[in-house]
């Protein structure tokens, strides 16, 4: 799967195969032992430094879920008769869907894919940049697209990107993708990142926004005992970063997420850093057969995620 897409998320990983994230995490490790991929937040990658940038097939079907949860948390920050800018992306994708029910709204973007999911909503103006179609992401990029913002002034952009850390802020693997990112920022007021919890800590080539630039962040809860993720969410609301955690199930409020004002401590249900070196409750209990079980069963599951 990994090799296929790129990267993967725990979850999903968790579900092909039919078992828990925890013990996923541990396969994973063993996997990233032998070189064969790189560990990150949530999720993995292939081997071989920064996260290389996958094509929209492969990140259609990464987090869904958790993506059409943040895009229900952000589109709840958009009121009538405003004017934003949207970025490129699979998740600001999914957020241009729910703009189309915006009376008054303009929205202006470089991607054809946001375009596209505002094509027949009567009542959104939807402004394109012009610039070179890359094909990968469906979206216009270079001088072109840089100069037609020139001059533009919106309230907010809704970005997304490859990787998102507290030390270099949202990233990407593309040069031209990251130049006109940092044009869609210049012209607006607030900047809204769009990001999933595979994301978080993870660092890509180029930086598209500095972290100091960040207004908000809308991400969704990372899975229980990850600890680096739950610590980079804390590094960024350290740094004022307002942060809204959208929900993946019934029990979202309203909105679908919580808000964290700067300076915020994250919720207390938020998986936060764990001490290191400590064994969970209940880990290896049992007699010395049932470990020797459970390490041929985590063999057999390597070999099998190997296989996919």
């Amino acid at each position: 799967m990994v090799r296929a897409n790129g990267a993967v998320s725990l979850r999903e990983l968790a579900r092909v195969v039919q078992t828990s994230e925890v013990t996923v995490r541990r396969d994973v490790r063993a996997l990233e032992a032998e070189g064969l991929l790189d560990r990150r937040h949530g999720g993995a990658v292939l081997p071989g430094g920064f996260t290389r940038e996958s094509g929209f097939p492969q990140k259609s079907h990464l987090a869904t879920a958790e993506k059409t949860a943040i895009a229900d948390v952000a589109a709840s920050l958009v009121e009538e008769g405003e004017a934003i800018v949207v970025g490129a992306g699979t998740t600001t994708q999914e957020l241009a869907r729910r703009l189309a029910r915006v009376p008054g709204l303009t929205v202006v973007t470089n991607s054809l894919l946001v375009a596209q999911a505002l094509a027949h909503a009567n009542r959104v103006e939807v402004v394109m940049t012009g610039g070179t179609l890359r094909g990968s992401n469906y979206a216009l990029v270079g001088s072109g697209a840089e100069q037609s913002l020139q001059g533009l002034r919106v309230s907010r952009a809704f970005l997304s990107g490859s990787g998102l850390t507290a030390e270099r802020g949202l990233s990407t693997s593309n040069m031209l993708s990251a130049s006109v990112d940092r044009a869609l920022v210049q012209a607006a007021a607030e900047v809204v990142v769009l990001a999933d919890h595979t994301k978080l800590g993870s660092d890509t080539m180029f930086q598209t926004v500095p972290t100091d630039v960040i207004t908000r962040l809308v991400t969704d809860e990372p899975p229980a005992h990850d600890e680096r993720a739950a610590g980079e969410l804390q590094a960024l609301a350290d740094q004022g970063v307002q942060i809204a955690v959208a929900g993946t199930g019934a029990a979202a409020g309203p909105t679908g997420g919580e808000q964290l004002p700067p300076g915020a401590r994250p919720r207390r249900d938020m998986p936060l850093p764990v001490q290191r070196g400590r064994m969970a409750a209940g880990q290896f209990r049992g007699p010395g057969g049932a470990m020797a079980a459970e390490t041929l069963e985590r063999t057999a599951r390597v070999a099998d995620m190997r296989r996919r």
